[in-house]
């Protein structure tokens, strides 16, 4: 089979062959999936790419006035369907994870955030880590909505994606950051009347 040429992928998907563009565009997205994702998806779970490919298909044809053609038309269309796969496994690795259950259950939670986490802190350097920790989890309690608190621990403490989250709290991202951007402001505000700065506390985990 010759290949098309960016030109003929476009004029293809625009007229009347886009039924048969599209079921020739399967194909070449899926072995690109399988190349760049194969040390992320196991052979038991090959068939969820079909999924993603399913869905790339759909925001292709969606934003194909948006090609510029600034590179040729499957690279294009390649991108799109590998941010299609990186999104949608972000939002399976939480499927089955309620907000609720990301919350501490009692004070003695650990409240560190991924991004701090130090994997060989010494015995001492543990014990201040804790305190910190103790405190920041009481001003969280204390000072955040119960909505406000739900957002910091999903993002800050557990890393699960801003878009996942947004979907959990039945919002959209702008208004999440806005709702962590009130957190954050809020939580600078309380950390200075204990005469603390984020800087001071980032500087205990760090290596």
């Amino acid at each position: 089979m010759t290949k098309r040429t960016t030109e003929a992928w476009l004029l293809a998907l625009r007229g009347p062959e886009q039924a048969h563009a599209l079921e020739e565009l399967r194909p070449i997205l899926l072995r690109g999936l399988r190349a760049g994702l194969s040390g992320r998806v196991t052979l038991e779970k090959q068939e969820i790419l079909e999924d993603f490919v399913q869905e790339a298909l759909l925001k292709i044809l969606a934003h194909l006035d948006e090609f510029r053609g600034e590179s040729h038309f499957l690279t294009w269309a390649h991108k799109i369907a590998i941010r299609v796969a990186y999104s949608e496994l972000r939002r399976l690795r939480w499927k089955d994870v309620s907000l609720q259950d990301l919350l501490p259950q009692d004070d003695s939670s650990d409240y560190t955030p991924v991004v701090l986490s130090d994997s060989n802190p010494g015995p001492e350097k543990q014990v201040i880590q804790r305190q910190m920790m103790a405190l920041v989890g009481r001003l969280l309690r204390e000072n955040l909505t119960e909505r406000q608190r739900k957002a910091m621990m999903a993002v800050m403490v557990h890393g699960m994606p801003l878009e996942e989250v947004a979907r959990r709290m039945g919002t959209n991202r702008n208004a999440l950051y806005k709702l962590l951007h009130d957190a954050r402001k809020r939580l600078r505000r309380v950390l200075h009347e204990e005469g603390l700065t984020p800087q001071e506390i980032m500087a205990i985990f760090e290596n």
